[in-house]
């Protein structure tokens, strides 16, 4: 399989959300990522058929019983020949399972073994219950993020996937460099909690340089600035203005017309700037402000729904979406001039799609097969459901 990450082969414990999603990222990149499932007549994990589990795309399933003794051999053999493992379930949930990392590292020594968490493997909250909103309430992130009279719910892309899924795959990677270099494997402990908190590095900086304020919507990027702001434009939609430079905003006032408005470092004229913007903006649909805006540097762009994503001009020269199956969805990135991954990732598995295939790869025989399926410590299915 072509891709940077040819050769790799991650083993996934299934679970919901970061974890899966790292395991997608480095499918996407051409590793081998087999996601251990359960079996499909146990309580299964999944919120949609499996053909719409997007972070399952480009992996093989198994489907094994982990609280079978023969299902957790079956699983320490495909440990045994990987070299990552990620899971994304609570703090000793593995080792009770038996494919902990004491166990994990038992089986091969050179395995990098990344572990997922909302609160991380220690400290008073290890136990607790929780999901994005909470570990970016903790981190400080959720208090900045709204309007003067109270933060905003975001969608979970902080906390789940940037501070948690992405730092997975990060720390998985580096855990390689080093294990290749070394030869020794070792265990990454990926908490969101922590996640969201190295996303905000920049504004502690400013913070304590006495640039930032802790007080919503008084700042440059948090909606205080009129010159970083969203505007509604006049059939409804919406514009998004990041002209924070003094060239950029020079821009901006011109293509917006405007002869005379107060300099933009003016704090106590900001009020002004955003009144005279909203009216601009306000008069004139946003198709006419994009074609207003195209080509210049004034940082201005147009809001698009998660459905017109795919459609705009520039992500679609881009090949940015892709479709799969009927599906429109993210293609994989980055990109990759010398060992590209595919344009298009694999479809998602059925969960158990590829057990014969999988144990017949790790070297079991026919009768060995039948034997495991016949004690259900696994399981197979051929058909997608």
């Amino acid at each position: 399989m072509p891709g940077p990450l040819a050769g790799i082969t991650v083993v996934e414990l299934a679970g919901l959300g970061p974890a899966p999603f790292a395991g997608m990222v480095l499918a996407d990149l051409g590793a081998t990522v087999i996601r251990v499932d359960r079996p499909p007549d146990a309580s299964g994990l999944t919120l949609v058929p499996p053909k719409f589990d997007l972070h399952n795309r480009g992996k093989k399933s198994i489907a094994v019983d982990l609280k079978h003794p023969q299902g957790v051999e079956v699983v320490l053999d495909l440990i045994t020949g990987a070299d990552v493992l990620i899971e994304g379930l609570r703090p000793g949930v593995t080792e009770r399972l038996g494919v902990g990392p004491a166990h994990a590292l038992a089986a091969n020594s050179s395995l990098v073994y990344g572990r997922m968490t909302g609160w991380g493997q220690d400290g008073p909250y290890r136990d607790m219950a929780g999901h994005d909103i909470n570990y970016v309430a903790v981190s400080g992130l959720l208090h900045a993020i709204g309007q003067k009279d109270s933060p905003t719910v975001p969608l979970n892309m902080i906390g789940d996937f940037g501070g948690g899924g992405m730092l997975l795959v990060i720390g998985v990677l580096a855990g390689l460099l080093n294990a290749r270099s070394t030869g020794a494997g070792q265990s990454v402990d990926v908490a969101m909690v922590d996640g969201s908190a190295l996303l905000s590095t920049s504004i502690h900086g400013l913070l304590a340089a006495g640039e930032w304020t802790d007080h919503r919507e008084s700042n440059l990027l948090d909606g205080g600035a009129p010159f970083y702001s969203v505007y509604p434009t006049a059939d409804g939609k919406h514009m998004a203005v990041g002209a924070l430079e003094s060239q950029f905003f020079s821009a901006l006032v011109e293509r917006l017309g405007l002869d005379d408005c107060p300099p933009q470092d003016e704090r106590e004229s900001w009020p002004i700037l955003r009144d005279l913007f909203a009216g601009r903006f306000r008069s004139e649909t946003q198709a006419f402000w994009v074609d207003k805006f195209r080509g210049s540097d004034a940082c201005v762009a147009p809001v698009v729904s998660l459905g017109q994503a795919a459609t705009n001009e520039h992500l679609r020269s881009r090949s940015t979406f892709v479709d799969v199956d009927g599906i429109s969805q993210p293609a994989p990135a980055p990109r990759f001039d010398r060992t590209p991954p595919p344009e298009r990732p694999g479809k998602p598995p059925s969960p158990g799609a590829n057990t014969m295939e999988v144990l017949i790869g790790l070297g079991y025989s026919q009768e060995q097969i039948g034997m495991l399926k016949e004690i259900r410590a696994i399981s197979e299915m051929t058909e997608e459901s």
